[in-house]
């Protein structure tokens, strides 16, 4: 399907939609969404960077343009993150910069002189210029015990925009570019890819190997259902879709699978954005039954994987960003989603047979869990986790200050935190494995923060 035939197409579905009674008898009212004390009202930061509430405090444990312990620099633009288990109190923290090609803020120094430290065999790309692309991610080893930074270093390198991407069950990390640029726009290859990089102690560079299989489009985060190891995807367009990716053996994403994209069981190309005032397309808390679509071309050297998708009946979202996986669903945010263009909260709860011919008997079902339209209580959802006791915990990026949000499971939502320094959007919330540290970003200001508190005294 060409473009203007989906724009046509992506315009008539959502008044379409509206007349399909069959549904509409069935939706109830969305609920009200409210705030909820959480942990009570946040305490102004004397220090004039992150508030939160009381009994809660940070310390700033990683900074850009600050030397790392291979001797490169830490790589600006800090966005998603995740944490898995080291040896004893480590924690092993693996850090996406967002760094963009031919621009500024890579590991190398704005001279490049610290290109010499590293193999260059291990740097993915490189610009028209020949200067290593400065995007990719950085490990940090955290002490949890004696709450206390013990190395960090550079662990995928040459790169492009690395936003987000997402933990996989057998303790990697899925680093994913937010950037299609191609072999020859002040590129040597292709962009537009995920990779994966071990979570290790070790210093050093992982081997930067593209996951072709999983397709190449403007990606933003990933979740893996670790029953069935099916990998979902976000895409961040704002005719975006949802992609399923079920490699051909689980655990091993370089091996080749197979890609789909989210589609509503019959009822083709559903506009879910709800941005028509006068058509709400979804309604919050009703469930849909999914199937998904096989795609061709994965590889798609002209971006066009949403429109075959959408040729196909795959649904329409607002621009797919945070996904995360937890209690047997993935969440996932759409951030300007919405009649108010504020931003949804999505949960996708897979089938017990999920990626299996016998999936269709007890389909994967979809629910809008959360689109408040007001920006007091969410604006502009991006990263997003699940706490260790349930809870979805959202950072904004909105047009002002920014916050971290958390959802209980319920749908009520209260403040954790606020950015009182600027107007940078927060990243990459991540607990450790021990549940006593929240690994948090501030995106601008490069600064990367360890948050600890009562945890456990929530209500």
């Amino acid at each position: 399907m060409i473009r203007r035939e989906f724009m046509k197409t992506a315009g008539a579905v959502a008044l379409g939609f509206a007349g399909l009674q069959q549904f509409m008898n069935d939706w109830q009212a969305g609920e009200a969404f409210a705030a909820v004390p959480g942990y009570g009202p946040l305490v102004t930061d004397p220090g004039g960077l992150l508030s939160l509430p009381k009994g809660f405090s940070y310390q700033i444990i990683s900074v850009k343009n600050q030397e790392m312990d291979d001797g490169l620099l830490v790589p600006a633009l800090h966005d998603g993150m995740a944490a898995f288990q080291g040896a004893g109190s480590k924690t092993i923290v693996v850090r996406n910069h967002e760094v963009n090609i031919g621009s500024g803020g890579g590991p190398f120094g704005d001279d490049f002189s610290r290109f010499k430290n590293v193999d260059a065999k291990l740097v993915y790309d490189r610009t028209k210029n020949n200067t290593p692309c400065g995007g990719g991610t950085t490990t940090l080893v955290y002490d949890t015990r004696k709450q206390k930074l013990e190395r960090h270093f550079m662990s995928l390198a040459g790169t492009v925009r690395n936003c987000a991407g997402g933990p996989t069950p057998w303790n990697s990390w899925i680093s994913c570019e937010e950037s299609v640029v191609r072999e020859g726009d002040n590129a040597a290859r292709d962009h537009g890819y995920s990779f994966e990089v071990e979570a290790r102690e070790e210093m050093g560079l992982v081997t930067p190997v593209p996951l072709k299989s999983m397709g190449r489009f403007n990606h933003e985060a990933i979740a893996v259902d670790p029953a069935s190891g099916v990998v979902y995807q976000t895409e961040d367009r704002g005719d975006g879709l949802i992609y399923r990716f079920i490699p051909n053996k689980q655990g091993k994403l370089a091996e080749g699978g197979r890609l789909q994209a989210l589609m509503i069981r019959e009822q083709k190309r559903v506009d879910t954005r709800n941005w028509d005032a006068n058509v709400v397309t979804v309604r919050t808390g009703h469930g849909l039954d999914v199937i998904w679509v096989d795609l061709e071309n994965v590889e798609s050297p002209d971006d066009d994987l949403r429109f075959q998708g959408f040729g196909k009946g795959a649904a329409v979202f607002a621009r797919g960003e945070g996904m995360w996986a937890g209690d047997g669903v993935v969440y996932f945010a759409c951030t300007n989603g919405g009649q108010a263009k504020k931003g949804q909260i999505w949960k996708y709860t897979p089938s017990p047979d999920e990626g299996q011919s016998t999936e269709l008997a007890q389909p994967g079902r979809l629910e809008l869990f959360c689109e408040p339209n007001d920006s007091t209580l969410i604006e502009n959802a991006d990263n997003l986790t699940v706490t260790p006791w349930g809870d979805v915990m959202v950072c904004e990026d909105g047009k002002q200050d920014d916050r971290l949000v958390g959802i209980t499971p319920q749908g009520s939502i209260y403040t954790f935190a606020h950015n009182i320094r600027d107007s940078s959007e927060l990243a990459g919330a991540a607990f450790s494995p021990d549940g006593t540290t929240m690994f948090l970003n501030i995106q601008s200001l490069g600064f990367t923060l360890a948050v600890t508190g009562p945890w456990q005294k929530k209500g």
